[in-house]
C-alpha cells in the first residue's frame, strides 16, 4: 500500500472534499465491519424493525404467516425486533439498526404502497450503518428451474397451468428491484439497502433465505449494497452461525496477497482448513499468510498443464485427508492497456491466468470431489466493461458466463458455483492508480468510498457456507453499489 505523506494529506483531503461537494456525492463514513474475536456480535447496530405486505392477522395472504416467521427467526438471534401494522405504525423514537421488509405476498403493484411507504416513514430513524432488506419473489421461476436443472417438460407444464405468474404480480415482483436499488442510492451514514428474491417454492423460512438474511444484516455484508440476492433452493443452516465453515476444506488460489490472502483468514476464522496456492515468485509472502492461519501454503503457477493434479496431491496429503469442499478462484493479472497498442502476450496471459486456468482445474477438481463449491473472482469491470481493460473485461465477463454453466454442472453432484464481483477495494493495485482517478472511483459508489479485501472475503465465505445452499449461478457485487453496471 503507497503511504500518502504527511503535507500532501491536507491536499488528499480538499481534492475529496471538492469532488464531494461538486458532484453531490456521499461523505463516507467507517463501516461497520466483523470483529474477528467476537463474530456477529451485534448482529445489528440496534433494534430491527419488520414490515409486512399483510399485517398479522389479516389472512390477506402469505404475508402474515411469512412475517411472523420472520420475527421468530430474528428474535431466536436475540434481536430486538418491534413490529409495523397498518393501524398503529411503527414504534416511534427510535434509532432503527436495521429494517427488514417483507413483500412476498405481492400480487399487484398497487399492494406495495403501504408497508413501502412505512419504510419510508422511518428511514430518518436509521442508525449508522443500518441495514434494509427488502425480502420478495422472483419474478419468474424461470431463474431456478435453469439453475436447478429442474426445467424438464413437466416443470414446463406445470409453469403453463396453475403456477403461472400473471402480468400484473411479475410487474410487482419486478418492482421490488426497482425500489432496492433506488433506495440503496438515497441512503446514508454507512446504511445499505439490499435485496433477497426467493424462488416459487423456497420458504422464507428456508435455510438459505434465512441465512441470506443474516448474512445482509451482518456487518459482514459492510461494502455490499443495492443488491439483489436470488434464492432458489433450500440450502443447509449452519450448526454453529458464528463458525458455518466448521469441518470444510477450501482450496484458495492467488493466496499470498490482498483479498485472497484476506479470504483466507475469513475462511478460516469461519473454521474452514485451507489450502493456500500462490506462484512461487510469491512463495514467502504466501508462507507468511497461511502460517499465521495454520494452513497450508503450495506454490504453484495455475496456468501448469497439471495444476488441477498437483491440488489433487496436496489435498490427497497432511491435515486434508482428501477432503475438498469449497474451490475460490481468486488469482488474477492485469495487463491494461488499450485494445489499439495491445499485444498478444497482454491478451493471451490475462485469458490464461483468468480464466483459462479456472475451467482446467475445476474440470480436474470437480470429478474427484462431485459436491465442489466454487466461488470465483469476477468483477464490475467484466459488467460494465472499463477503458483499457478489454482483455480484463473479457476474461471476467468469462468466468460469470463459466460460472452459470458450471452451476448446472456441479448442481448435478449437490454441489454449486457463484462468482463475487468487485468494485474498487483498496489493494496494492489501486494504491498505484493516480490521486484524483482513485478519489474519484472511490467516492462513486453510494457508500463514498472504496471498499476493503476483507469485504470480498466475507462475500465468499458466505456463498462458500452452508447457508448459502440456495443460491446457485449468481454474481454477487461488493461495490458499495458502484455507478457502473447493474
Amino acid at each position: 500500500m503507497v503511504t500518502i505523506p504527511a503535507p500532501l494529506r491536507g491536499v488528499q483531503r480538499q481534492i475529496a472534499s471538492t469532488l464531494t461537494k461538486a458532484l453531490g456525492l456521499t461523505e463516507p463514513v467507517q463501516l461497520r465491519r466483523t470483529d474477528p474475536d467476537s463474530v456477529d456480535v451485534p448482529l445489528v447496530a440496534g433494534p430491527v424493525l419488520v414490515v409486512g405486505d399483510a399485517a398479522p392477522g389479516e389472512g390477506g395472504g402469505d404475508g402474515s404467516g411469512e412475517v411472523a416467521g420472520v420475527v421468530s427467526t430474528l428474535r431466536s438471534w436475540g434481536c430486538d425486533v418491534r413490529e409495523w401494522s397498518p393501524e398503529t405504525g411503527a414504534p416511534s423514537e427510535q434509532r432503527w439498526g436495521a429494517v427488514v421488509v417483507v413483500l412476498t405476498g405481492l400480487t399487484a403493484p398497487d399492494q406495495a404502497a403501504a408497508p413501502v411507504l412505512a419504510l419510508g416513514s422511518v428511514l430518518r430513524d436509521l442508525a449508522r450503518c443500518a441495514r434494509v432488506v427488502v425480502i420478495s419473489r422472483l419474478p419468474s421461476d424461470a431463474t431456478r428451474a435453469r439453475v436447478d436443472g429442474t426445467d424438464d417438460a413437466s416443470r414446463r407444464d406445470d409453469r403453463a397451468g396453475d403456477g403461472e405468474v400473471s402480468p400484473a404480480e411479475a410487474a410487482a415482483r419486478a418492482g421490488v428491484e426497482g425500489l432496492v436499488r433506488s433506495l440503496g442510492k438515497e441512503l446514508r451514514a454507512g446504511a445499505t439497502a439490499n435485496g433477497i428474491q426467493l424462488a416459487d417454492g423456497v420458504d422464507v423460512l428456508a435455510p438459505a433465505a434465512v441465512g441470506t438474511l443474516r448474512f445482509l444484516l451482518s456487518a459482514r455484508s459492510a461494502f455490499v449494497d443495492g443488491q439483489l440476492v436470488p434464492v432458489t433452493g433450500d440450502g443447509e443452516a449452519p450448526a454453529d452461525w458464528a463458525r458455518p465453515l466448521a469441518g470444510k476444506v477450501a482450496v484458495v488460489t492467488g493466496a499470498a496477497r490482498g483479498i485472497g490472502a484476506e479470504t483466507v483468514r475469513v475462511l478460516v476464522r469461519d473454521g474452514a482448513l485451507v489450502l493456500g496456492v500462490d506462484v512461487p515468485a510469491a512463495g514467502e509472502a504466501l508462507a507468511r499468510t497461511m502460517n499465521a492461519v495454520g494452513g497450508v501454503a503450495l506454490q504453484l503457477d495455475i496456468t501448469a498443464p497439471d495444476a488441477a493434479e498437483r491440488i489433487l496431491e496436496a489435498i490427497g496429503r497432511g491435515p486434508f485427508r482428501g477432503r475438498l469442499d469449497v474451490l475460490v478462484h481468486n488469482a488474477g493479472i492485469l495487463r491494461d492497456k488499450l485494445l489499439a497498442n495491445m499485444t498478444p502476450a497482454q491478451w493471451e496471459s490475462v485469458v490464461a491466468v483468468n480464466l483459462a486456468a479456472q475451467l482446467a482445474i475445476t474440470a480436474g477438481l470437480a470429478e474427484a470431489a462431485p459436491g465442489l463449491v466454487q466461488v470465483s473472482l469476477a468483477s464490475t469491470s467484466g459488467i460494465a466493461g472499463n477503458r483499457g481493460q478489454t482483455n480484463y473485461g473479457f476474461s471476467k465477463a468469462g468466468v460469470i458466463g463459466a460460472t452459470q454453466a458450471w452451476a448446472v454442472l456441479l448442481g448435478e453432484g449437490g454441489g454449486r458455483a457463484n462468482a463475487v464481483a468487485p468494485g474498487f477495494i483498496e489493494t496494492e493495485m489501486t494504491a498505484s492508480i493516480p490521486a484524483v482517478q482513485r478519489e474519484i472511483s472511490r467516492r462513486v459508489s453510494s457508500l463514498g468510498q472504496g471498499g476493503k479485501p476483507v469485504d470480498v472475503g466475507e462475500a465468499v465465505a458466505f456463498l462458500a457456507s452452508p447457508q448459502a445452499g440456495g443460491i446457485n449461478g449468481q454474481v454477487l457485487r461488493v461495490c458499495g453499489q458502484n455507478l457502473v453496471g447493474r
